[in-house]
């Protein structure tokens, strides 16, 4: 079995170590016998997803993210093709933002790709922090980390899962969600990078992908994810123990 994924526009969205999610999901493809092909999609490469089975997008500035947006508006029918057909796409940040309808870049309203309904405003301040989320996809909660200045609003699909950590902020601080699941499109707001400290995730993704390839009747072995779950589990400790705190200073000060 093998795999094809294409890693849009590595040099320009590449924050907070999202490049780490292309390794992840190569190594778990190894550890299984899967061989993996990773294409590297550059500004000016013609974009062709036909033989593609998950498109990876990363994070990066306000700066790189209109650079990348006129790159991918030329390619935004082949992306939505691909998308309505099933294909599988993870969206981190600012590569998230990109597949909504528009985002304010300062005063500028700047036209995203339009494959999901989903819009992001900007707000006052950013929205910084670990944070934890419950998640259909997946057995374990979902942890990273999130740096947005942007308020993302989701239309016509669902949210990725729903932020239980105080202090998370998620989509836009206000609805208590994070992220959106479409079809087999995953957008979110957390780096870390995601998929090394969210294995069930990754797991998640290889084996949609693998189902639109070879059908559901295929081998996809178990894996030793010991010391990736405790690295999940220590964050969620992290998280917890800052609610314990918090409420602590909080009784404390109404003494």
């Amino acid at each position: 079995m093998e795999l094809c994924i294409a890693h849009l526009f590595p040099e320009l969205l590449n924050l907070y170590g999202d490049g780490g999610n292309i390794i992840c999901m190569q190594k778990r493809c190894e550890w299984r016998d899967i061989s993996v092909q990773v294409n590297p999609v550059h500004c000016g490469d013609k974009v062709d997803f036909t033989h593609t089975d998950i498109i990876f997008v990363g994070g990066g500035t306000d700066r790189e993210q209109k650079i990348v947006c006129g790159e991918l508006l030329a390619a935004k029918q082949q992306l939505r093709d691909y998308v309505e057909a099933g294909g599988v796409l993870l969206a981190v940040c600012g590569g998230y933002q990109l597949l909504g309808h528009n985002y304010l870049l300062g005063n500028e309203l700047v036209e995203g790709v339009g494959v999901i309904d989903l819009k992001t405003e900007r707000g006052e301040g950013r929205l910084i922090g670990n944070v934890m989320i419950e998640s259909a996809i997946c057995e374990m909660p979902i942890v990273g980390y999130e740096n947005h200045g942007g308020r993302t609003y989701l239309g016509d699909c669902e949210p990725l899962g729903k932020v239980t950590s105080a202090g998370g902020y998620g989509n836009n601080g206000q609805d208590g969600y994070e992220g959106v699941h479409y079809k087999n499109v995953i957008g979110t707001y957390l780096h870390g990078p995601l998929l090394p400290k969210n294995p069930q995730v990754c797991d998640y993704l290889l084996k949609t992908a693998l189902s639109r390839r070879y059908g559901s009747d295929f081998a996809f072995p178990e894996l030793d994810d010991t010391v990736e779950n405790e690295a999940n589990l220590y964050m969620q400790e992290r998280l917890r123990d800052n609610v314990v705190n918090k409420m602590q200073v909080s009784a404390r000060g109404k003494s």
